[in-house]
């Protein structure tokens, strides 16, 4: 296939800093960069607790012509993220680690590391597109492949950062990836599968993971409906989350779902999946791609990662808080998600989500 080129992202002379965990998408997005003309570096984080360079990165990157580096962020990555996360739990929400990790460990603590080198741009494998609006400033917008989109995800990115982005797979598809990963005839990598959506967490048992963490598991309590009758027993509200279906135990003429989490009476309130819809939300700490919206305006809400969004009409409010207002009701608003702001496939920001609003 004709590889494709990266017009008018990489300046003369760039010194980009990639960051590349091994595998296929941050491979391929190496390549590009150098085959662009960018000095190179590939920077592996090492974050979890028990973290350790994967053995087939060094042999990698001398195979691609470009240098190496392994940078610790162990420390920041455990205050920063992972008391979050379980500090989230315990408050009765359901936290969003990947989003957190994006704004202030890949591009915040990294980015701050790589300007110390010479750095002049840093760079991931994630699937958007960063381009030029009207204005001449750069926008983030949803990559080519809306299968793989990644922008959502990005949503809290400070927007003064946007000039030293790089997102060589934004143009891409998937497949398009696989496809130059196997043209340039690399060694074949150990494994090619999707990174896990809570890399921190072994084999995905967060439950597991927060008692470990804390010394401590989940305190029993009741299940209620929503005018607080009481109708069984939860295992602790670490194991529960805004629409969960399965392990309540309920014997019903429908099924019930959970509607919200109370962590000050320690009650999960549950009821029939009619109850899980509402017209909008409220969130709070706006994170703008954009000058901040002073008035009311139309938007793309995404309310969850592979959400396909609806339109609503966003409020800002004082003190850091807005309201969004659907277009037609939405289930299973989670408080501690992200919700995401798009006009057509530009992000225009996020905020996170505190409550639905019926």
């Amino acid at each position: 296939m004709n590889f494709p080129s990266l017009p008018g992202q990489i300046p003369r002379g760039a010194q980009v800093a990639l960051a590349m965990s091994g595998g296929v998408d941050s491979t391929v997005a190496a390549y590009l960069l150098k085959r662009a003309g960018a000095t190179v570096w590939g920077v592996h984080l090492l974050l979890g607790d028990n973290a350790a360079p994967p053995p087939h990165l060094s042999g990698l990157t001398a195979h691609l012509g470009i240098s190496l580096k392994i940078l610790d962020l162990r420390p920041q990555f455990s205050r920063l993220v992972v008391d979050y996360f379980v500090a989230e739990y315990r408050r009765g929400r359901t936290p969003n680690p990947c989003i957190r990790c994006n704004a202030l460990i890949k591009f915040g603590a990294l980015w701050e590391e790589a300007r110390g080198w010479g750095a002049t741009h840093l760079a991931t494998g994630h699937y958007l597109r960063l381009m030029p609006l009207s204005d001449g400033c750069p926008g983030l917008f949803r990559g080519v492949d809306r299968g793989k989109d990644q922008s959502y995800f990005l949503c809290r990115l400070p927007r003064e950062r946007l000039p030293y982005l790089l997102f060589p797979l934004g143009g891409l598809t998937k497949t398009q990836t696989r496809q130059i990963f196997q043209e340039l005839r690399l060694p074949a990598l150990p494994t090619q599968q999707e990174s896990q959506d809570i890399c921190f967490v072994p084999r995905g048992c967060y439950v597991e993971f927060l008692r470990e963490r804390t010394g401590q598991g989940g305190i029993p309590g009741d299940l209620v409906d929503r005018e607080g009758r009481v109708l069984g027993r939860h295992k602790g509200l670490e194991h529960y989350t805004v629409g969960q279906r399965r392990g309540l135990g309920l014997p019903g003429r429908e099924p019930y779902y959970v509607l919200k989490l109370l962590p000050e009476s320690n009650r999960v309130v549950i009821g029939p999946k009619a109850q899980l819809y509402s017209q909008g939300l409220r969130a709070r700490d706006p994170n703008w791609l954009m000058d901040p919206p002073t008035r009311e305006m139309r938007v793309t809400a995404i309310i969850r990662y592979r959400h396909p969004g609806v339109d609503a009409v966003l409020h800002p409010k004082s003190f850091g808080e807005l309201e969004v207002f659907f277009s037609q009701p939405q289930a299973a608003i989670t408080p501690g998600q992200a919700v995401a702001f798009y006009e057509g496939d530009r992000l225009l920001g996020g905020a996170w989500i505190e409550e639905g609003l019926p």
